[in-house]
């Protein structure tokens, strides 16, 4: 099957007809169907398929012996998603080892294609939930807490969705010497050098923060403004700052969700809680702009009469890829060396790289640079592309006399 034929397979599961957007929260009906849709994929080119109790899945060409090649990302969306973000990495990955077949090549090591649950973090607020778990970064009492905005702890969520949780480290990372990502990038450096593939150098720290900030419900009419005690100023005022603090240093502030109570037209709210993505270029700058942005809202809190309080829910440091592995990919290709540049964006390939696994990413171009959001695009000669570079990569790290 070719990589058009898989794409427009999946292209309309999960699609808002409104929006054009994907919905494909993590053991939900859409991310189910998108699941199933991987297995016939294994199936169809007689993969060896293994999963663990954290809904993570690889599909196994078992050839050679050794540590295995493995690639692969993320079939999740987030809310009202483009349709590029980790499927454009799974699709290639089939493609991949079909243009191998086709070529004839032999793997010396096992090739397998994984498909990670839950990296957005949009259903249960935690990204890279599947690769955290295989890999101990979280603790399976820790992500036994973890609900969804309605409430649904995730082992009632896994098991909803026919799957039997038994959370943490399992064994299907053991075969597993080096991984390999394929990306749409998020972002416009590839375009901006006119380059269709790029290589990864490292992921920024980030990190998802709690702000709560509280005051007095109020009639919205009756009440003097010199008289309130008004989250929602307070937060308006933190959102601007952090908006400030990070235009001034280069750096990443965002508050893209927002919760208000009693979330009335016409009351003062008595609550507002509000959550902030932070992305730096060290660890540092990245602790250095939260208590910052934090100061600041606890400042504006005081003149308020309000409170605040801030919960560092998730906070990934930096990583840098394998600096020797990375130049081998991106090393001696007609037309030059692919481009090596750093991503600001998270990934599973990141939480793999700090439990020590080897680990690449490869990048494909997207035009608009626009990511999370249904303009997220890329090119169909650009996709081709990246399924030659990652069969490439993949050549090369499993073939005769490979070594990581």
């Amino acid at each position: 099957m070719t990589f058009e034929q898989m794409w427009r397979d999946l292209d309309p599961i999960g699609r808002s007809a409104s929006s054009g957007g994907y919905f494909r929260q993590p053991f939900g009906s859409a991310e189910r169907e998108c699941h199933a849709w991987f297995l016939e994929q294994c199936a169809a080119r007689g993969l060896e398929v293994e999963s663990d109790g954290n809904g993570n899945t690889i599909g196994w060409w078992r050839t050679g012996e050794g540590q295995g090649v493995l690639t692969g990302s993320h079939l999740d969306s987030v809310l009202d998603g483009g349709a590029y973000d980790g499927p454009l990495g799974v699709v290639s990955s089939f493609a991949a080892i079909d243009l191998l077949r086709d070529r004839g090549f032999v793997p010396q090591r096992p090739l397998g294609v994984g498909a990670f649950v839950e990296e957005e973090g949009s259903r249960f607020g935690l990204a890279c939930l599947g690769s955290r778990l295989m890999t101990g970064a979280i603790s399976p009492a820790a992500a036994q807490e973890l609900r969804d905005r309605d409430g649904v702890p995730l082992p009632d969520a896994m098991a909803a969705s026919g799957l039997d949780p038994s959370l943490g480290p399992g064994r299907l990372l053991e075969g597993v010497g080096v991984f390999v990502e394929l990306h749409v990038e998020q972002g416009r450096d590839l375009v901006d050098r006119g380059a269709a593939i790029g290589v990864a150098s490292e992921i920024w720290p980030h990190g998802r923060y709690r702000f709560d900030f509280t005051g007095e419900a109020n009639h919205a009419g009756t009440t003097r403004m010199e008289d309130r005690h008004d989250p929602m100023l307070t937060y308006a005022m933190t959102a601007m700052a952090a908006n400030e603090q990070a235009r001034a240093s280069g750096e990443r502030a965002t508050f893209g969700r927002i919760e208000a109570v009693p979330n009335g037209t016409n009351a003062v709210p008595s609550r507002v809680t509000a959550w902030l993505d932070a992305r730096c270029a060290t660890d540092d700058s990245l602790e250095k702009l939260v208590t910052e942005i934090g100061r600041m809202g606890h400042d504006r809190a005081g003149r308020d009469g309000t409170g605040l309080s801030v919960t560092a829910e998730s906070v990934s440091a930096r990583v840098g890829f394998d600096p020797d592995l990375a130049g081998r990919l991106a090393d001696g290709h007609d037309g030059g060396a692919w481009p090596i540049i750093p991503t600001q964006a998270g990934h599973d390939a990141g939480i793999l790289s700090a439990a020590g696994i080897p680990t690449a990413m490869l990048f494909v171009r997207n035009p608009t640079g626009v990511s999370h959001s249904p303009a997220e695009a890329a090119e169909t000669a650009d996709c081709l592309a990246g399924v030659e570079a990652l069969a490439t990569s993949l050549e090369r790290l499993a073939g005769e006399g490979a070594t990581e």
